[in-house]
């Protein structure tokens, strides 16, 4: 369907891709890893044709279809869900607007008959046009996509505004889809996502029929969606089979066979050496020695394995122990923007959970952790913290708070002063600040420089209370890793919100969910949490199938 043949790409401040060669196949779903900068994303562009590859090329049929399904959907104001649809057939939409406009003009009854003759000319012509193209099929095709979708039947006249970041992204794919691409491109699809919309989503993508290439630093999404593995590595790309979990494995394994064959020939090459260098000036042996020294020249050499930087640990510096119950929150009652977010809630934090926040995009997770910090206040209800508590805090926007003035490795060395300066650029080197990179202004930092920046600067400083607002936006895989391990390991307690099912299942031993303005307690982990999930609706159906018979059979009694 589609190849990568030897692909490179140069740019003013280096080399991105030295060498990168796969392929998808039809219906496949392919994932593609690798620590943010590797390149990832530049594939994509290649494949669109929005950048050409230094060299190499990327073959394809003519006819193949591709679609990109962008990270962020631009709603237009005062279109409705079905018009945003629509403009997914262009050259279709473009007549039939041409039709409405037309027959705008013949209500008004012409009087001059020659404008009326050539209205009904261009009536006809535009109808056989709109025929030609099947389009009176279309908005059935619409009707057909939106319960897949996942909209209701009044969902269609709704206006596109009035929906979550969410569901917009359902109608860019929804558009996507009704041009029945061969090949779907995805960048970071589940960025910005509710659990609910993710878990739609990986589910749809599986059961769609073009072949998919996605983008993800999701985990748990790559394990249950993808049946392939492209990894671009210092420019190189490698192909393992197989969902995430089945790549992980299969790295190790080849690294082992690599690593045992680079020590192999590093003792033969010695003992080559050793014998070239003793007699090379040998009068009956020098031509012997020459000889095995030009085959050793021709040698093709094995490569070490690229040290991935897994086996560095990172560890939340020692705090004092606080009381066993850290928060208290009481008769909470709060409201963002006039829309009602908590109704005399309440919930306690105990030391040593670490509490997953869960909960649909809008509920009040974020704001919860405003107000427990004190940044936002509550209609009603108080917090209270238990004896020394020593506050650590994430939040979404707290890059806006890094001094400007100062570089990577000043910023991390002003929270540990006494921190070892390899310890330290160990830190910066698993959040991506390297080689010169740690002496990098924070002033010249991108927005996610700047998130991972705060967030590495976070697991210097000590606290025994950490509430945490997406803190693995802008991480990729191994700087997610350096955070589980640190909360893992973490003596303190946790109130975490993340849409990363993996982390979550990672590091919250309890989920509270948020439903009606109430905190629900989960007394386990994440997969515990979709056991009841799925126990509860379990014996909700049950429930209303008994109530439904017991309906069927007073009215077969009567």
């Amino acid at each position: 369907m589609l190849r990568l043949d030897r692909v490179s790409k140069i740019y003013a401040t280096g080399e991105v891709l030295k060498d990168v060669s796969w392929e998808v196949r039809a219906g496949e779903k392919v994932g593609l890893v690798g620590v943010n900068g590797a390149g990832k994303s530049t594939q994509l562009k290649i494949i669109l044709g929005e950048e050409e590859p230094t060299s190499g090329k990327v073959a394809r049929p003519h006819s193949l279809k591709v679609a990109y399904l962008a990270q962020e959907f631009v709603a237009t104001p005062g279109r409705t869900v079905k018009q945003e649809l629509w403009t997914a057939f262009e050259e279709a939409l473009t007549v039939l607007n041409k039709l409405e406009t037309i027959k705008q003009e013949l209500e008004a009854v012409p009087t001059d008959a020659k404008k009326l003759e050539k209205l009904l000319k261009d009536l006809d012509t535009y109808q056989r046009r709109f025929e030609a193209m099947n389009g009176y099929a279309l908005d059935s095709r619409i009707e057909k996509l939106m319960p897949d979708l996942g909209f209701e039947p009044g969902d269609t006249q709704r206006e596109v505004t009035e929906f979550s970041g969410g569901w917009q992204m359902r109608m860019g794919l929804g558009k996507i889809l009704l041009s029945d691409p061969d090949l779907l491109l995805l960048d970071e699809p589940t960025n910005h996502l509710d659990l609910e919309t993710i878990e739609w989503l990986e589910d749809y993508l599986k059961e769609c029929k073009p072949a998919v290439v996605v983008i993800s630093h999701d985990r748990r999404f790559l394990d249950k969606l993808v049946n392939k593995i492209i990894e671009t590595e210092r420019g190189v790309a490698s192909t393992y089979l197989g969902n995430y979990s089945a790549y992980l494995a299969e790295k190790e394994r080849r690294k082992e066979s690599q690593l045992s064959a680079f020590e192999r020939q590093q003792k033969e090459l010695e003992k080559q050496e050793r014998f070239i260098e003793r007699f090379r000036a040998s009068a009956t042996r020098s031509t012997q020695a020459k000889s095995r020294e030009k085959q050793l020249e021709k040698k093709e050499r094995i490569e070490a394995p690229i040290s991935d930087m897994r086996g560095l640990k990172f560890r939340f510096p020692p705090a004092a122990r606080s009381s066993n119950q850290v928060v208290k929150v009481s008769d909470l009652t709060l409201e963002f923007n006039d829309n009602p977010l908590f109704i005399g809630a309440e919930l306690i934090v105990e030391r040593g959970d670490r509490i997953a926040l869960l909960g649909p995009n809008g509920c009040g997770k974020s704001t919860f952790l405003r107000f427990m910090v004190g940044t936002q206040k509550a209609l009603e209800g108080e917090v209270s913290f238990g004896h020394n508590v020593q506050l650590g805090y994430f939040a979404q926007h707290q890059a806006e708070a890094l001094p400007l003035d100062r570089s990577v490795l000043e910023t991390l060395r002003d929270s540990a002063p006494n921190a070892p300066d390899g310890e330290l650029r160990g830190l910066a080197g698993r959040f991506l600040f390297t080689g010169d990179g740690v002496f990098k202004k924070v002033r010249a930092l991108s927005g996610g420089e700047k998130s991972r920046l705060a967030l590495a600067r976070l697991l210097l400083e000590p606290a025994n209370f950490l509430p945490l607002d997406e803190p693995t936006n802008h991480l990729d895989i191994p700087a997610k890793e350096t955070l589980e391990e640190a909360l893992f390991a973490y003596e303190g307690t946790a109130v975490i919100v993340s849409h990363d099912r993996y982390f979550i299942q990672r590091v919250a031993n309890k989920i509270v969910e948020i439903v009606n303005g109430e905190f629900v307690v989960y007394l386990g982990g994440y997969d515990y949490y979709l056991e009841k999930k799925a126990t509860q609706k379990e014996s909700s159906n049950t429930f209303a199938l008994e109530l439904a018979y017991q309906k069927d059979q007073e009215l077969a009694g009567r």
